[in-house]
C-alpha cells in the first residue's frame, strides 16, 4: 500500500533546529519531484520546499529560504528536511508529497512548535 509517514516533529525554542524525515513507498517517490509542506490551523497548507529526482535542484519559499535545507535518499525513498534558527511563525503540522501533491498521498503529518 503506498503510504508516506513523516517524524521528527517536536517542540524548540526560538533559534533551534530540527530535522523531518519521511519515508515514502517506492511508488510514490521513485523519480518524482518531492516536497515538504506546512499547515497552521486555520490556514491554507503551503509549500515549503521541494527537491527533484536525483536531488540536485531544490527551491524555497521565501519564508524559509536559507533556513531549511530539503534532501533526499532515493536508495531508501526517504526524504528530509533540515530546518534551523526556527522562528515561531514556523509552527504548524509538516506534510511530505510529491510536487505538485497528490491527494492520495497526504500522511498524518509530524508536528513541530515553536516558542519560549
Amino acid at each position: 500500500q503506498a503510504q508516506i509517514v513523516e517524524s521528527g516533529g517536536d517542540s524548540v525554542q526560538p533559534g533551534g533546529s530540527l530535522k523531518l524525515s519521511c519515508t515514502a513507498s517506492k511508488s510514490i517517490s521513485h523519480t518524482y519531484s518531492m516536497a515538504w509542506y506546512r499547515q497552521v490551523p486555520g490556514k491554507q497548507r503551503e509549500w515549503v520546499a521541494r527537491i527533484i529526482s536525483g536531488g540536485k535542484i531544490t527551491d524555497y519559499a521565501n519564508s524559509v529560504k536559507g533556513r531549511f535545507t530539503i534532501s533526499r535518499d532515493d536508495a531508501n525513498y526517504m526524504v528530509f528536511l533540515h530546518m534551523e534558527n526556527l522562528k515561531p511563525e514556523d509552527t504548524a503540522v509538516y506534510y511530505c508529497n510529491r510536487f505538485p501533491p497528490s491527494d492520495a498521498f497526504w500522511g498524518q503529518g509530524t508536528r513541530v512548535t515553536v516558542s519560549t
